[in-house]
Order: structure tokens, then C-alpha cells, then sequence
């Protein structure tokens, strides 16, 4: 049993990366490649703690979203946040809206 699938595309993707478009765009461009830069990697870890408790199919949707309102994750930019921005983070509809995320 193989755990690789032919999209419709044709291309090989691992079985969940096949799964929906969004995933095949991830899987195909992200998935399993370094990243470079500490803005990318703050990026990464915060979408990871944004999906806790929720799929990552959930957080993909999002990051555009995510992207405008952390903006595009500079490390400079968010360290700077205050209690103005934790407010119009919990009101937009756009992330996933749970104050002990934001505030983390």
C-alpha cells in the first residue's frame, strides 16, 4: 500500500496533500522545505499555535488574512503590539479570534 496518490494534475502527492486544492498548493510548494529568515519562521509558529485545536487545512484558508493583520509577521512590527492591537485582532473575522492566541 502506497501512501502517494496522482492529483488530478498529474502529479505524485503524498494522499492528504491531494486531498483539496489548497492542500496541493501547500504540499507541492511548502510542505517539507526550510524555511529562511526569522519573519518566515515566526510565521510558522504562530499559524501553528493559531491551529491548535483546529485543522491546518483551517489556518491555510486563513494566513492571507493572518498575513494583514500581524502585519506579514515582522518579528519588529508585533513585538510592538499593545492592548489597541489585541482588540482589533479579536475583531477580525478574518483569524481565528481567541484571545489567549493572540495575547500568546
Amino acid at each position: 500500500m502506497t501512501d502517494l496518490v496522482t492529483g488530478a494534475d498529474g502529479l505524485p502527492r503524498c494522499a492528504w496533500g491531494a486531498s483539496t486544492p489548497d492542500y496541493a498548493v501547500y504540499h507541492d510548494e511548502e510542505w517539507g522545505r526550510p524555511l529562511r529568515g526569522d519573519d518566515a519562521l515566526y510565521e510558522r509558529l504562530t499559524l501553528e499555535a493559531f491551529q491548535s485545536g483546529l485543522s491546518w487545512l483551517t489556518i491555510l484558508r486563513k494566513r492571507p488574512a493572518f498575513r494583514l493583520a500581524f502585519d506579514e509577521f515582522r518579528i519588529d512590527k508585533v513585538a510592538g503590539y499593545g492592548e489597541a492591537d489585541v482588540a482589533r485582532l479579536l475583531a477580525d473575522a478574518g483569524i481565528v479570534r481567541n484571545r489567549a492566541k493572540v495575547e500568546a
